[in-house]
């Protein structure tokens, strides 16, 4: 079953990857310290939870790249 999380975390991490998406790369621990500095969260689970949200978002768009480059490198092969 995949991890549950709510739209308050969804949200959050979106903005925080629309406004500052140079910031964040693949290493959540990277990520986890950037949005410290960037936010001011009292709570350590939140920061976490939006950090570990903004991960997997920056790990499909990059998943998701590749394979447009792989189909237009493949495009343009035939």
């Amino acid at each position: 079953m995949g991890k549950v999380r709510t739209l308050m975390i969804k949200r959050l991490a979106r903005e925080l990857l629309k406004d500052h998406p140079d910031l964040f790369t693949e290493d959540f621990n990277m990520n986890k310290q950037v949005v410290g500095k960037i936010t001011n969260y009292k709570s350590k689970r939140l920061r976490n939870q939006v950090a570990g949200y903004v991960t997997s978002l920056v790990k499909l768009s990059k998943k998701k790249q590749k394979i447009m480059e792989e189909n237009i490198g493949s495009a343009q092969q035939q």
